[in-house]
Parts: C-alpha cells; sequence; structure tokens
C-alpha cells in the first residue's frame, strides 16, 4: 500500500478530555450500552468478532478454543476485586510480557490507571456484555470498546488474567489493547515503554544500566514518587537466549516491571533496595534479599511488613541494587511529561506535535549516508528565541515516532530503523524558508542528533540548544522505506516550528501580466537577449527553436537532474502558452512561462509531488525532469479545460490545479 502526504503543519497537543470513540457504529461506548439494555442483549463487537482472526493472524490455534463471557467462566465475576492492583497481572500463553509489565506498572500510579481503565463499568447494574478502554496514539486519546467474549480453555482463560479467578478488568485490558493493534498475535513481542506510552501519552528514556549516571538510584526514586512508569530487562545475544533462565532465577530478553525503591539497616548499614515484579506471576531472584534468603532474618517484622516483604512466590521480590545493576542491563523510563529526572524543578513544557509520511520516491530519503536522496526527507525547521529560566541555552526534547508498524505486522511489516538530525539554518543571506538543497548537506553538519538509529517505535533525546533556527530532520536509516510517523517537539519556552515542505496550493488562473520593459531583473534581460537572437525580429519562436533556448538556460541549473528537454514538451508548451493562435511562443508569452516553470520546479506542495512520483516515476523511483515538466503541463492544460466548463455550469465545483491533480491523480 503506497504512503500518501500527511500534513506536518504543527498541532496542538492534545489535553486529555473526552476519547475519540472509533467503533465503526460511530456510536459511544455509553450509546452501545444503553442500546444493548433497551434490546435486552449482550453486546457482540463486529469489529473484533470471537473469532480466530482476532486470535493470529499468521497460524492456527494448537488447541480448541472457546470464547466465553466471564459469567459463563465464573458464577460471580468482578471488573475489579479489591483494586486493580500488580498482582492483577498473569502471564498466559502470549508472547506479551512487554505490556504485562507495562500494565503492572501503570496500577502503581491511581490517576493514569482510571484514565486507562475507567471506572463507570462493572458486571453489576447496567451490565451489558460491553465494556471500553483509553488509550494514547500518536497524540490523541482513543476510546476502544469491546465485548467481554474471552478466548478460554477448558474453561480457563488462555492469556492474561489475574491470581484470582473472578477478576477480569486486566484479561479485558488486554484484549482492548489487541483489537487496538488488530489481533493478539500482534502483541507477541515489544518494547515496555511502547505500552507505557499508550497508557499515559508520555515521554520514554532508555537508560543501559552499565552507562547510567553515579546517582542512578536518585533517578530512579524521583521518576516513582511522579508516578512515572517503570521497566528493566537483561538483554540476550541471539535468540536462544530467549527466556534463558539465569542461575540467579532471573529471565534473560524478558520483561520485568519496577515497583518500588527503598531502604533497610543491615548490620548496621544503610542498604539500598530495589523491588521487582516478573508477570508471569511466579519465578523469582534466588540471590541476596530474595523471598526467603537470609538477610530478613536481620529486619524487624515491623521494618518487613512496612516493605511489604513476604515469602510468596507470586513473582515479586526485593534485590540489593548494587545486585540489580550487576544482573540486569537496561530500564526503560515513560515519564508524563519531559522533566528531567536529574533536576529537583517540575516545569510546564511547549509541546507542538507533526504528523507526516516518508513515501518512497517522494520523502523517503534514507539517512545522511545517502547523500543523494536524504535532502528529500520532511524538513521541520525550529525556532528556539527565549532561554530557560536562569540558562544560557534552551532544552528541546524531540520524540519520533513510527506509527501502527505492530498493526501492520500481518502484512509483513516490521519496526523501521529511524533516528533525526538537527542541523544550524542557514545564514541570513541564504533562503531560510525553503526546503534546503543536497548541498546544503553536502557541506554542512548536523549540530545534534538523535543517539542512534534504532529499530524502536520512538526514539527520543533531549538538548540543550542557543537560540536561534533550526532544521530538524526525521528520517529511516535506509531511503526507500515507507512509514507514516508522529513527531513530538518539548521545550520548556515556547518554540515555532514550520514544515518547510506545506507550501501554499498554486491557484493558476490567468497568468500576472508582465513587468514593462524597464523594470525586467537581470534574468529576464539575459532572456530577452537570447530570445531575441533566436527568435529575430518577429519576437516569436517555434518549438525547435524554444527547445533551444529551454535546453541552453536549464543545463545551468545545477539543482536540476537534467538530461535534454524534449521537443513534445516544447510542443505542449507552445499549445499550453499560445495565447495569440499562431503556433509560436512570443516573449510575452514566454515570460509567463518562465515564471509557472519555476513555480512548478520550487513550489509544488509534497502531496502534489507524491502523487506524480507515484503515478509516472520509473522503477527506481526517478523522475527525470523532462517527463515531470510535460505532465504538468498536460495536467494545467485539461485543468484549463475543466475550469473553462465550470464557468458555463454553476453547479460545477471550481478547483485549482493543485486541487485538481489531487482529484485525477485519486481516480
Amino acid at each position: 500500500m503506497p504512503y500518501l502526504h500527511q500534513s506536518l503543519r504543527p498541532q496542538p497537543h492534545p489535553v486529555p478530555k473526552d476519547a475519540r470513540t472509533v467503533h465503526s457504529s460511530g456510536q459511544s461506548f455509553e450509546q452501545l450500552r444503553q442500546g444493548c439494555l433497551q434490546s435486552r442483549t449482550l453486546f457482540e463487537d463486529a469489529d473484533f468478532p470471537a473469532s480466530n482472526g482476532s486470535l493470529f493472524y499468521s497460524e492456527r490455534p494448537q488447541v480448541p478454543f472457546v470464547w466465553k463471557r466471564p459469567g459463563e467462566i465464573v458464577e460471580n465475576p468482578e471488573f475489579i476485586l479489591g483494586g486493580a492492583t500488580r498482582t492483577d497481572i498473569c502471564q498466559g500463553e502470549l508472547g506479551d510480557c512487554w505490556l504485562l509489565a507495562a500494565i503492572a506498572s501503570l496500577t502503581l500510579n491511581q490517576k493514569a490507571l482510571a484514565r486507562v481503565v475507567p471506572q463507570d463499568q462493572s458486571f453489576g447494574s447496567g451490565y451489558a456484555g460491553i465494556f471500553h478502554f483509553q488509550f494514547w496514539q500518536h497524540s490523541e486519546w482513543l476510546d476502544v470498546v469491546i465485548d467481554d467474549r474471552l478466548p478460554t480453555f477448558r474453561d480457563r482463560l488462555v492469556f492474561l488474567h489475574s491470581a484470582d479467578h473472578n477478576e477480569f478488568w486486566s484479561a479485558l485490558l488486554e484484549k482492548a489493547y489487541a483489537k487496538l493493534n488488530g489481533s493478539y498475535e500482534a502483541l507477541k513481542g515489544g518494547s515496555t515503554v511502547e505500552a507505557m506510552e499508550d497508557f499515559t501519552g508520555g515521554v520514554a528514556e532508555t537508560f543501559q544500566i552499565r552507562e547510567a549516571p553515579e546517582d542512578f538510584y536518585d533517578i530512579l526514586e524521583k521518576a516513582l514518587k511522579r508516578g512515572s512508569l517503570l521497566g528493566c530487562s537483561i538483554d540476550i545475544l541471539n535468540a536462544s537466549e530467549s527466556e534463558a533462565r539465569t542461575p540467579y532465577g532471573l529471565i534473560k530478553g524478558h520483561a520485568y516491571t519496577v515497583t518500588g525503591l527503598d531502604q533497610v539497616n543491615f548490620q548496621g548499614r544503610r542498604i539500598k533496595l530495589i523491588r521487582v515484579r516478573n508477570p508471569w506471576g511466579q519465578v523469582e531472584w534466588n540471590g541476596r534479599w530474595s523471598d526467603s534468603s537470609l538477610e530478613w532474618r536481620s529486619v524487624s517484622l515491623e521494618e518487613q511488613k512496612r516493605l511489604g516483604h513476604s515469602a510468596l512466590d507470586d513473582g515479586e521480590f526485593w534485590m540489593a541494587f548494587e545486585d540489580f545493576k550487576a544482573h540486569f542491563d537496561k530500564v526503560e523510563i515513560c515519564n508524563l511529561t519531559p522533566d528531567a529526572l536529574e533536576d529537583n524543578a517540575l516545569h510546564k513544557w511547549e509541546v507542538t506535535v507533526h504528523q507526516g509520511s516518508w513515501v518512497r520516491g517522494s520523502t523517503a530519503g534514507g539517512c545522511r549516508n545517502f547523500l543523494d536522496t536524504f535532502w528529500t526527507n520532511p524538513q521541520i525547521k525550529l525556532s528556539l528565541t527565549e532561554r530557560d529560566e536562569g540558562q544560557d541555552g534552551c532544552t528541546v526534547l524531540a520524540a519520533l515516532m513510527q506509527k501502527d508498524r505492530r498493526k501492520l505486522k500481518r502484512f509483513g511489516a516490521n519496526m523501521l530503523t529511524i533516528g533525526y538530525a538537527i542541523y544550524q539554518c542557514p545564514d541570513k543571506d541564504q533562503d531560510k524558508d525553503g526546503h534546503l538543497s543536497r548541498d546544503f548537506f553536502r557541506y554542512h553538519a548536523s549540530l545534534a542528533r538523535s543517539k542512534t538509529f534504532i529499530n524502536l517505535r520512538e526514539v527520543s533525546d533531549r538538548f540543550q540548544l542557543p537560540p536561534g533556527d533550526y532544521i530538524l530532520i526525521p528520517s529511516t536509516f535506509e531511503p526507500h522505506q515507507e512509514a507514516d510517523f508522529c513527531l513530538r517537539i518539548f521545550s520548556e519556552k515556547r518554540a515555532v516550528t514550520r514544515d518547510l515542505d506545506e507550501k501554499i496550493d498554486i491557484d493558476l488562473p490567468e497568468p500576472p501580466k508582465p513587468a514593462p520593459q524597464e523594470e525586467e531583473t537581470e534574468e529576464e534581460e539575459q532572456f530577452r537577449a537570447l530570445f531575441q537572437r533566436i527568435a529575430g525580429e518577429d519576437m516569436a519562436v517555434s518549438a525547435e527553436e524554444l527547445e533551444y533556448i529551454l535546453n541552453a538556460v536549464l543545463q545551468k541549473k545545477t539543482a536540476l537532474k537534467f538530461k535534454k528537454l524534449s521537443l513534445l514538451s516544447c510542443r505542449n508548451i507552445i499549445s499550453l502558452m499560445d495565447t495569440s493562435g499562431n503556433g509560436t511562443l512570443e516573449f510575452e508569452e514566454f515570460r509567463v512561462f518562465w515564471d509557472k516553470l519555476k513555480h512548478w520546479m520550487f513550489q509544488l506542495s509534497g502531496h502534489l509531488l507524491q502523487l506524480i512520483v507515484l503515478r509516472y516515476a520509473d522503477e527506481s523511483l526517478q523522475l527525470d525532469f523532462d517527463d515531470y515538466l510535460n505532465c504538468l503541463v498536460r495536467l494545467e492544460n485539461a485543468s484549463r479545460v475543466f475550469q473553462s466548463l465550470s464557468v458555463k455550469n454553476k453547479d460545477i465545483i471550481h478547483l485549482n490545479i493543485n486541487e485538481f491533480i489531487t482529484l485525477t491523480m485519486n481516480i
């Protein structure tokens, strides 16, 4: 499926209020529920039916799953029993530990939990077999409605379930997230912060523990106090190590949740401890400070109670922070705001959002390694005018997210390797508002960039930049890779952002009258001299003579990939511009055409360029300038015919050339 242009104009960061309803019926959760209550039927979700297609897209269930409602599994089902807690998260037969680790972390922030899991639903009064959950997606909140039919085998839930078999909020939440992403299978494998962001709309930061700062314990403690969601994991070197158990009871390549930090007196010293949870609900750390370790004998029962220590094999355990740093490799933190965890102050952040696309042959230029195409990537101008309070520079956090890749898994899509680079804007004597060309990047290095290009859903980094104008270029690592993306730019002070590719559509009614001869530019004077030499006294040229003139001029334009303009194109140009009907082009007509040509070369909107490339480019996604010019001349000719017809019939809509091209390209 070809990717088409999405507007990169900055959008305000939405404040969570009413989430957008996404059910195909267009009805809200409450409307659907009331309809079921009035008809005395239980809701059945046609958007996510109780079928194998909602389970898997590349395989069939190994056992016969039966879809059942909670009331068909247990006698007295409860939505939430005794509060939603991390012990309600027990992994089933699906490889989505990353999601479960995020859900467990979510239960530690009651305000965020109440947003994702609305409290206006239960199995009591008003029950109609329908539930809803809210998720953040690409800068907006969505309200996802589901029915409560869940996959079972021998009357037991197959996937996520609570330790208490009468409680179903966590299983229903997993189903809603599966629906959001197309199927349960789409949830196999992922990064914990991906789900954390979908639960909060927050900003992710990843710490490699061996490279973490000295105050890493304080950073984690501050993150937990601010309501941030934390996950951790152990890296694997190859696929065979996935979910391999270490001698200390830890699982490699597995997502854990950080649920607490504390300190305890032990043999006259203060020991820093960290509490971690395995979403399996079992299999725990067996080293120092594990559930049954000797160290707890030196701790009073009162202190053990304060720390919530127990010897149950429930998947949660304490360990010394030093052991944690030695055995785990990575900590992922989803901050609800971009406040630096090294800073004690809370800030009000300014946020702008850009939605865009990388399209083959048009805006998918790859990274700077591919100089010939890198400049074609979307370019966002960032203007920083105010320094942070008490600082010399401006804090900027840029978060680039590729969209819907998990949902597109069923079509063979994987996470692309993405990143971005930031360049200082050209000097004032250069064009600061136009799309930067290849030559700019040939001679200028980036001022800042994402730490790495990586195949994660989102790449984010924090920068301190002096006040000024910058160009941010989001890209995939390889050129010609297609995806939609969402770029969020956070700043402590107001920043102005603008897409350099978002040109105003070119409305082409009758061309403007040419300037008098005494007001001609230097370029026009050179044209007149060349034109007069070729045309002679009548100052009119044939198609053959126009071919000579244009080739002589365009060959000097180094920005164009130019071979030679064809005679056919020149005949089409005369057909377009010959207002006198004599089959030649007079100088004044040529001047008007040259103005048009400059518009077509430099001010065609990104959307139209993408459409033209998709329709007319060759197999290597190259579009020769002669073909491009011939295409636009013909399209404008057709547009004029279309407009002349619209004058005769008031019921026909009026379109400018950009609108007309968009219409004809999509027919």
